[in-house]
């Protein structure tokens, strides 16, 4: 199962990836502008208060919100969403319950999703992720993170 050292360590072997300051999220910068792709889950735990992260939940983008849908309905164990996130392409992942390799794909995926074409090139041939390569890149809708 994934840690967040596991997840630090895969973000961070990535092209032009940094961890942003004072909180667990990875970020690529596109155009002088951090994009982030990964971050920890801010959970409501009572719904009077401020959300509190939730270090065992981390949220990773995804291309699309068909891919959302499908990827939650293909590891229910491991992945969620909540309302939060309705209309937005990010999974939340369980790190307990996430195998090593497929936290690996998330995050390659993810990583994709805010990469600019030439950040796409630097991309080692090896790096495996949870759709199947493409020819070329496909452009991603410009969206920032629920709650800026």
């Amino acid at each position: 199962m994934a840690t967040r050292a596991d997840v630090r360590r895969i973000a961070l072997a990535l092209p032009a990836v940094e961890e942003t300051a004072g909180r667990f999220a990875f970020a690529v910068r596109v155009k002088g502008k951090a994009k982030e792709f990964a971050w920890v889950w801010m959970e409501r735990v009572d719904p009077k208060k401020p959300r509190v992260p939730n270090p065992g939940v981390l949220a990773v983008r995804v291309a699309t919100l068909a891919e959302k849908e499908t990827s939650i309905a293909a590891h229910p164990r491991t992945l969620f969403t909540e309302p939060h996130y309705n209309g937005f392409p990010a999974v939340l992942v369980r790190l307990a319950a996430v195998p090593l390799r497929q936290m690996k794909a998330l995050m390659i995926e993810a990583w994709r999703t805010q990469a600019s074409k030439d950040l796409l090139l630097m991309l080692p041939s090896g790096a495996k992720s949870t759709r199947q390569a493409r020819s070329t890149p496909r452009k991603r809708p410009a969206q920032g993170t629920p709650g800026e």
